[in-house]
């Protein structure tokens, strides 16, 4: 009696076992997936990645498996900021094969919709002759309107144009005054746009300088 007592307990712990096994296993296995799963970045994690340059690495390192999204993103939806992200995918063979002609292209578009970030990644590409003839004329071109709406790398990467020697000298004035009172948030910016501004100094009237100085520009 006692035998089979033991054995129907016995039966009964396996079919218990069994049964957690089973019920347990799909929840265990949609936990890994959830874990490794990536999700799409945010506007503010995308404009937080380009800035610190740092959004092909951040692809790379999600292990390629927004691709299909980022390219939707660009491609269909228009958003500037992942036209960016996959104009630069493009041009540099990350995740997909290497297609300048098209990212240039996106980078363009995406320039167009008014992405500041766009505008001055162009005018880096002319004015380091990278995947274009160097150009840096056409690098303040692009740059201009981001440094009028207030981009501060764009004013930078101007002031920078303008102290060597391109752009239209009546322009100085202006890019000098953008920049000198613009608001830094960190000492190393701040350091950073002191030495271009004493560079183009050089090539003004210390009359313009003082104007370019005042917190209100005023005409000559």
């Amino acid at each position: 009696m006692l035998q089979e007592v033991l054995k129907v307990s016995s039966k009964i712990m396996w079919r218990y076992l069994l049964l957690s096994i089973v019920t347990l296993t799909p929840a265990l296995c949609w936990a890994e997936t959830e874990t490794q799963a990536v999700d799409i970045y945010s506007q503010e994690q995308l404009i937080e990645l380009i800035r610190t340059k740092q959004y092909l690495t951040r692809v790379t390192g999600d292990d390629c498996q927004l691709v299909q999204d980022i390219e939707a993103r660009a491609e269909v939806l228009k958003q500037p900021l992942y036209q960016y992200l996959w104009a630069e995918m493009l041009n540099h063979g990350i995740c997909v094969k290497a297609n300048p002609p098209r990212g240039i292209s996106l980078l363009r578009d995406s320039a167009e919709q008014g992405s500041a970030e766009a505008m001055l990644r162009i005018a880096e590409y002319y004015h380091d002759g990278h995947f274009v003839i160097q150009d840096r004329e056409r690098a303040i071109h692009y740059v201009m309107p981001a440094a009028a709406n207030g981009d501060l790398p764009s004013r930078m990467m101007l002031v920078r144009l303008f102290g060597e020697g391109y752009g239209s000298p009546r322009d100085f004035e202006l890019g000098y005054h953008w920049l000198y009172n613009d608001v830094f948030s960190d000492e190393a910016t701040k350091e950073q746009a002191l030495k271009l501004l004493k560079v183009l100094e050089q090539k003004m009237p210390p009359s313009a300088v003082a104007r370019a100085k005042q917190e209100h520009l005023r005409s000559r």
